[in-house]
């Protein structure tokens, strides 16, 4: 255990010295957060180090704590659980607007909400973007790979084993999402913040993220939508998309998606 803890760490030691040099470097090697234009240039994401400091030392309290989650997270393999994190890895729209259309109570869909799914296919990009000076300095092995384990998605893992793990970008997308969607939607904060959070937890049971990926990809989240509120453009299809989710309640407009089945998925925690 203490060779694999010593493996993780190794890249972060051997940066140390260097990132906060030059912490901008803003490569993006996964296509998913290349989807759309962000609304942010990226000289205004909020790429500071900074923000984070660096991923779990060899030994630490901290690796213990991932190595726990991760242990916690392999009880739900083969649960309806491990079956809606499969379906949270999944970047490609109209994916993550399936997601989060229960948690909003009515369906988000390029038709009938064009803003607010245009809004979420922006973020996506700026929330992902946001994790690269983390993921580029540091490049921390992904839990699948340090353990010699698959994912709930055999089909990523091959672009998993080479983008960096720390900080989560499925996680920073998340959060961002629940955030924004809980203000454009007041009445559905609790489920809508609820299901961002279970968006990153979904990366922990996939083994695709240790949990302080995922926990440092909320920071980022956080913080871009933070950014985002002083872009003029995204504040446009925020008011938009507040408008379109008035229409589609009064049209009673509801999710075709299965409701009851993710409230039991969700339901599921890690022990």
């Amino acid at each position: 255990m203490k060779t694999l803890h010593k493996q993780l760490g190794l890249a972060g030691l051997l940066w140390s010295g260097l990132v906060l040099a030059d912490d901008t470097a803003t490569k993006v090697t996964d296509p998913h957060f290349k989807l759309a234009p962000g609304y942010l240039d990226p000289a205004d994401l909020p790429l500071r180090l900074a923000l984070l400091g660096a991923p779990p030392k060899p030994d630490s309290a901290a690796l213990a704590r991932d190595e726990e989650a991760r242990r916690a997270a392999l009880s739900l393999r083969g649960t309806a659980r491990e079956k809606l994190a499969a379906a949270d890895a999944e970047l490609s729209f109209p994916g993550p607007a399936k997601a989060f259309s229960c948690a909003m109570g009515t369906p988000i869909t390029e038709k009938n909400t064009p803003h607010l799914y245009t809004l979420m296919q922006r973020t996506l990009t700026d929330a992902g973007g946001s994790t690269y000076a983390g993921k580029n300095a540091y490049n921390r092995t992904r839990p699948f790979v340090a353990h010699n384990e698959g994912t709930c998605r055999k089909d990523m893992e091959p672009l998993l084993r080479t983008d960096g793990s720390w900080p989560s970008g499925h996680s920073a997308a998340g959060w961002a999402w629940g955030l924004l969607l809980a203000e454009i939607q007041p009445a559905r904060a609790t489920e809508l913040m609820t299901r961002g959070l279970a968006f990153g937890q979904s990366r922990v049971i996939c083994d695709a993220h240790w949990q302080s990926d995922v926990d440092a990809g909320r920071i980022m989240g956080a913080a871009t939508v933070a950014s985002l509120h002083s872009n003029p453009a995204f504040l446009a299809d925020l008011a938009a998309a507040k408008e379109e989710i008035k229409a589609a309640q009064k049209a009673g407009l509801k999710p075709t998606e299965d409701c009851a089945a993710e409230s039991v998925a969700l339901s599921l925690t890690q022990h």
